[in-house]
């Protein structure tokens, strides 16, 4: 059963912390074959599954170490009926391994969880396309998309869905959408291009302001991930209403902007350290900034940095 579905302890004034860039990881430090970056294959073999848990266990380790709260994102990002079908998995094969993404994420948290350390389990939903390109889906059309993975994270021991990588505000609406009708809290997490906007120029602010607005604030919360904190630091203001909403943050390690990034061949993972005094300014900036973790090109020495520079 699910543990935390109606009051998710992120919610309130304590810091939680959260993994890297899953799939950059496997496939660039530890040359694991990913087609389509889709990390959910792995759940089909026993050397798939020992792979995961071994990753998400150098993270548990630091939530353990600094007596912080973790979010426990499932490998889910594209378990979609898109990226399912380029990879032979119909809607039936899609239920199944998002189900067991949560089986697989609940038994973890079984052998992790302290009573300092809180873990959420969260059932990750991608875009239905290229997180860096502009979506062509109107809300709606969104809602309907999405609902077969949620409804599969509903049915589970997920605390919550976990939206990321999201760049267009009609797809955000549907999944919201479609999280509320089922009876799921919801983050969801926008990212951005280097001058802090969405890839169709809307704005953080207008993003987020949109959303609640066409949902009546269904999300629990809001989050930015997939952009280094140069690309949107500009994009924030404390004394403004919507930061309010704005309670999370996996950045990437890199300061290339996503078409740089696309192009690359090797991972650039940047500077542990200065990524973690940049996430600690941050903080001091913005406090209710309190689920902090790390997107492309990060992994455990990222996010321990984060932790020890918060500390």
């Amino acid at each position: 059963m699910a543990r935390y579905r109606t009051d998710l302890p992120q919610l309130k004034p304590c810091l939680f912390v959260s993994d890297g860039g899953m799939e950059t990881t496997l496939i660039f430090q530890e040359g694991v074959d990913l087609p389509h970056f889709a990390s959910f294959t792995l759940l089909d073999s026993e050397a798939g599954r020992a792979r995961l848990r071994a990753y998400y266990e150098r993270y548990l380790a630091i939530a353990r170490r600094y007596r912080r709260g973790f979010i426990l994102d499932s490998p889910t990002w594209r378990a979609n009926r898109d990226w399912g079908a380029k990879l032979g998995f119909d809607d039936a094969g899609l239920k199944r391994i998002n189900a067991l993404a949560i089986e697989f994420l609940d038994a973890l948290r079984e052998a992790w969880e302290t009573s300092q350390t809180p873990i959420v389990v969260a059932g990750v939903i991608g875009p239905r396309g290229d997180g860096y390109a502009a979506g062509r889906m109107g809300a709606r059309e969104a809602e309907d998309y999405h609902a077969p993975q949620i409804a599969a994270f509903a049915e589970s021991a997920a605390d919550m869905v976990a939206a990321y990588t999201l760049n267009d505000v009609e797809e955000a609406i549907g999944v919201a959408s479609a999280a509320r009708a089922l009876a799921m809290p919801c983050s969801i997490s926008f990212t951005v291009e280097t001058d802090g906007r969405l890839v169709g120029g809307c704005s953080l602010r207008e993003a987020i302001e949109t959303v609640d607005r066409e949902t009546d604030a269904a999300p629990a919360y809001y989050m930015i991930n997939c952009a280094h904190p140069t690309h949107f630091e500009q994009a924030l203001a404390a004394d403004e209403p919507w930061m309010k909403r704005l309670l999370g943050v996996k950045a990437n390690a890199s300061t290339k902007s996503h078409a740089e990034l696309d192009e690359s061949e090797t991972l650039d993972s940047g500077d542990p350290i200065d990524l973690g005094r940049r996430y600690r300014k941050l903080r001091e900036t913005y406090p209710g900034l309190r689920i902090l973790g790390g997107c492309c090109g990060t992994d455990d020495r990222h996010v321990a940095a984060i932790c020890e520079a918060c500390d």
